[in-house]
């Protein structure tokens, strides 16, 4: 049974990256909207994670995703036949953006539990703002990021650092106890380096800050169609830092599941990014075209960028993942 879990795992892994390395082949700008490639969101939340035991107490966001599916192809197909944006339409989207920062904090501060409300909750504003193939963007990444907390536990396991346990029975709270965290070790390096990987790939997955300078108004049409270019703005940054949210929060499980201290992890995280930051900086030209020289002090900004903007990234998902509102029975609410 442990070898069929073995094979069916990797062969998981294997699936998920082929999945995702089709995308950054894909063009970012210059395309036609389509939106028949977010019909497969209504099956596919519910099959992105092998095992889930409390979905029924997650219906309200399932339900939200499907009808994010019925507002995008509402909106397009009205904007098609002339008739402009439906109230209905644009207050479900505005709600679903809103209700995104709060949901998750409602659900159990369980690993799995609230990985999984986080994915619906950011999913269904990915699929608001998107116009063709990178609505299946999220899916394949959380697919692969599921694939990587259940393979860096089972390597702890193997290694006798901890019992087999399943994801649904860690939590994110325990991340406090400090009486149980390890220090660190050879495969901890890898977990960083796979972690700087990913960040990467959700940059370049499907668009970046390029794409957003050639942005295509029809990604915001569900939220305005009066241009604003501010608000506009706004929501596409959102939709370039969905993927980061998503790898941090896996980044953050992983410490949770292999028992390390997320400032030892995140330490390593900040060494591999400097390294990259030397590397280009050695690169950035004086000479050449305008393009040459622009394109190699860019790409030493953005890694040297990356180290503030993941300190600051890591606090967000931080509060994502271990706080919880909790409603009284007076209707109070405590944040905890």
């Amino acid at each position: 049974q442990i070898a069929g879990e073995n094979v069916s795992r990797t062969v998981s892994w294997v699936l998920s990256c082929l999945c995702l390395s089709v995308f950054p082949l894909l063009p970012a700008v210059g395309r036609e909207p389509n939106t028949n490639y977010a019909l497969p969101h209504r099956n596919a939340i519910a099959q992105t994670p092998p095992r889930c035991n409390s979905l029924n107490a997650m219906c309200p966001q399932v339900l939200q995703v499907a009808l994010c599916t019925y507002v995008l192809a509402s909106t397009h197909s009205s904007l098609q036949q002339k008739r402009g944006l439906p109230l209905f339409n644009q207050l479900v989207s505005w709600a679903t953006l809103a209700s995104s920062f709060v949901l998750p904090l409602l659900s159990s501060t369980r690993l799995f539990h609230r990985l999984l409300s986080i994915l619906m909750a950011l999913v269904g504003v990915y699929l608001l703002l998107s116009t063709g193939y990178e609505a299946l963007f999220p899916l394949a990444l959380s697919w692969l990021m599921f694939g990587w907390i259940n393979m860096e536990q089972e390597t702890m396991s193997t290694q006798g650092m901890s019992n087999r346990t399943e994801l649904s029975s860690f939590d994110f709270t325990e991340t406090i106890d400090l009486t149980r965290i390890r220090q660190l070790r050879l495969d901890d390096i890898r977990r960083s380096y796979f972690f700087v990987f990913f960040i990467i790939i959700a940059f370049f997955g499907t668009g970046n800050i390029a794409s957003i300078n050639s942005f295509d108004p029809a990604s915001v049409y569900c939220f305005l169609t009066v241009f604003n270019p501010f608000i506009m703005g706004g929501l596409l940054m959102w939709k370039v830092l969905i993927p980061f949210v998503i790898v941090m929060c896996a980044f953050e499980s992983i410490q949770v599941s292999t028992r390390l201290s997320s400032r030892s992890l995140f330490l390593i995280v900040l060494v591999i990014s400097d390294l990259m930051a030397l590397h280009f900086f050695c690169l950035v030209k004086d000479y050449g075209s305008w393009l040459d020289i622009g394109t190699s002090i860019s790409h030493y900004v953005i890694v040297m960028s990356m180290t503030i903007f993941l300190m600051l990234l890591s606090i967000m998902t931080h509060i994502l993942t271990s706080r919880r509102i909790v409603i009284g029975r007076k209707m109070k609410m405590h944040f905890t």
